[in-house]
């Protein structure tokens, strides 16, 4: 393709509205244009690189045995309905009557369009296992969109559902998932990590996330440094410290006046944060209950919401805070508390802590569990930090990470389809109930993360499997008959050798030329000018590492064919 011919409407300045490097990056680049809020055109360089993406994921899930169809993005309100997300779903869904005054949405995932179609046809258990996917565009009615591609309304996702007879059966489907998951992320040359993840909304009893590294990332992830173990914050698991060695000491009031914080209370007292065990009180579906953490750790909502088993979380308001500790906020604490408590693993080796005196201006010395106060619970409700011991091996540690979701696998179960009435006859003659899986990559959304995690003060920086082009060809000066010549040679000559190639053959100066090609991120430059030329040489320049290097002419065909291969064959 020749520059001059293309499509590449490339900005010098940083669009106002972007704030994240992808977004400024793709709409400098001509890679996408907004047309409403959360809504955007692919245009010609960012659509290609959508297609690469989606070609893999075609690739890798047709490997593991996943049938590829489509399924409508205008959904029936009865569906949604029968499984009882219409309302629960929230704003998020977006829904609207057609010329018959009958309800409908835009579909944001297809749990229940493809749990119909498969009770429809799928009879017997000869006809299972079965997975089925389809690359499509969906719509979610964010409150917020921002951030470009990254948390846009409509958006372009790989969706798969896998159907079996049993548990066991739909555990095997989900590894196969999961493995090909791996398979996508490390064709696309993304560093990434496969973490254990709550299930949300979407319902399951299990779940894996696929997150790509990057320092922008809104979520935190832990992995292990000697095993394979990963889990987003939300899930990460937190092993029994050990047990102090002490005796409780007697029993102390002391007069806190105006000290509330954490580190007010530990810097009056003399004393670290983990010396310090925090009373947060919430309310699980209308009951108030006190929560433990130990001064240096945060709450995890999520572990705190399975272990109680509740429907709804969340902090109490100040006035229910007074009300049941009969002191303000910041005083709160287990001694003489009347409604249930929840302490922290971390909590349960502790001897002779601080806790609130539930009254103002007063924190307990020398707490300890069992002689002073007696949790109804005690299990891992806090987030993990950095250095904390791996759950699962004895030899490594957390480290802690940014990362951004482009992929989940979830285990259903029978949710849907028991909802649904989605059954099966086995062998016996006996009807069951089908065992889902489901399977999601965010295609537009991957190629932001990937920019996220490759990019410099010039430009987007692509790894070759899913650049817009493999290698682009910059000829100095447009002027001079030999070096265009010699462009078209090479250009010719990639070509037919299967490498992807932008020819810049724009009237323009080298500087300029060279910026552009530095900020629409192609990975190889070859750079023809008279100079080399005349030595019978070329300039390749790689744009990840910022090496450049002097070749024949003669073989920078052979060496550029070389190196998308080994890329893509990565």
């Amino acid at each position: 393709m020749r520059y001059s011919q293309y499509f590449i409407p490339t900005v010098k300045e940083t669009p106002s509205d972007a704030e994240v490097v992808s977004h400024k990056l793709m709409l400098r680049a001509g890679m996408i244009r907004k047309l409403a809020a959360g809504i955007y055109n692919y245009l010609p360089l960012g659509l290609r690189s959508i297609r690469k993406v989606e070609q893999i994921v075609r690739e890798e899930m047709n490997r593991a045995g996943a049938i590829e169809l489509l399924m409508p993005s205008v959904q029936p309100a009865e569906l949604w309905q029968e499984s009882k997300r219409w309302e629960q779903y929230g704003k998020e869904l977006l829904r609207f009557k057609d010329r018959k005054d009958a309800e409908f949405c835009l579909g944001p995932t297809h749990e229940e369009v493809i749990t119909d179609l498969v009770r429809r046809e799928v009879k017997s258990y000869r006809q299972l296992p079965l997975n089925l996917y389809q690359v499509q565009s969906k719509f979610r009615d964010e409150i917020r969109p921002r951030f470009g591609l990254m948390r846009g309304r409509e958006f372009i996702m790989k969706d798969a559902y896998s159907f079996d007879v049993s548990s066991e059966a739909a555990d095997t489907s989900y590894d196969k998932m999961y493995q090909a998951y791996r398979r996508i992320f490390q064709r696309c040359g993304l560093k990434f990590r496969a973490v254990e993840a709550d299930t949300g909304s979407i319902g399951g009893s299990s779940s894996h996330e696929f997150m790509v590294l990057a320092d922008s990332g809104e979520d935190a992830i832990v992995s292990c440094t000697a095993c394979e173990y990963a889990a987003n914050v939300e899930k990460a698991e937190a092993r029994l410290f050990p047990s102090e060695h002490a005796e409780p000491r007697e029993l102390e009031k002391v007069e806190t006046p105006q000290k509330r914080s954490v580190e007010e209370v530990t810097t009056f007292l003399g004393i670290p944060a983990s010396s310090l065990v925090k009373t947060l009180l919430c309310v699980a579906d209308g009951e108030p209950v006190a929560a433990l953490v130990r001064g240096d750790h945060d709450l995890n909502e999520i572990k705190l919401k399975h272990l109680l088993g509740c429907e709804e979380l969340e902090m109490a308001s100040e006035e229910i805070v007074e009300r049941v500790t009969g002191a303000p906020v910041g005083f709160a604490g287990p001694v003489g508390l009347k409604i249930k408590i929840v302490a922290d693993l971390t909590i349960q080796g502790m001897k002779n802590f601080v806790t609130g005196g539930n009254a103002r201006d007063l924190h307990f010395k020398n707490v300890n569990i069992g002689r002073d106060f007696t949790p109804a619970l005690i299990a891992d409700i806090r987030n993990v930090v950095h250095g904390d011991p791996c759950p699962r091996c004895e030899a490594g540690h957390l480290e802690m990470w940014r990362g951004i979701e482009v992929g989940h696998v979830f285990k259903l179960g029978t949710k849907y389809s028991e909802s649904l009435r989605a059954t099966f006859l086995d062998a016996d003659g006996k009807e069951q109930v089908i065992f889902m899986g489901c399977y999601g990559i965010g295609i537009s959304r991957t190629v932001a993360a990937c920019i996220e995690q490759n990019h410099d003060a010039d430009g987007i920086i692509f790894p070759i499997p899913i650049a817009p082009f493999h290698c682009i060809i910059s000829a100095v000066s447009t002027k001079d008959a030999e070096v265009v010549a010699a462009c078209d040679e090479l250009y010719r000559a990639l070509t037919a050798v299967g490498v992807e190639v932008l020819f810049d053959d724009r009237d323009e100066r080298p500087g300029s030329k060279s910026k552009d090609a530095d900020l629409i991120g192609i990975p190889l430059r070859i750079v023809v000018g008279s100079k080399n030329l005349a030595e019978g040489k070329v300039e390749l320049k790689s744009r990840k590492g910022g090496e450049v290097s002097l070749l024949p002419l003669a073989e920078a065909v052979e060496t550029v064919k070389g190196l998308v291969v080994a890329a893509l064959n990565q």
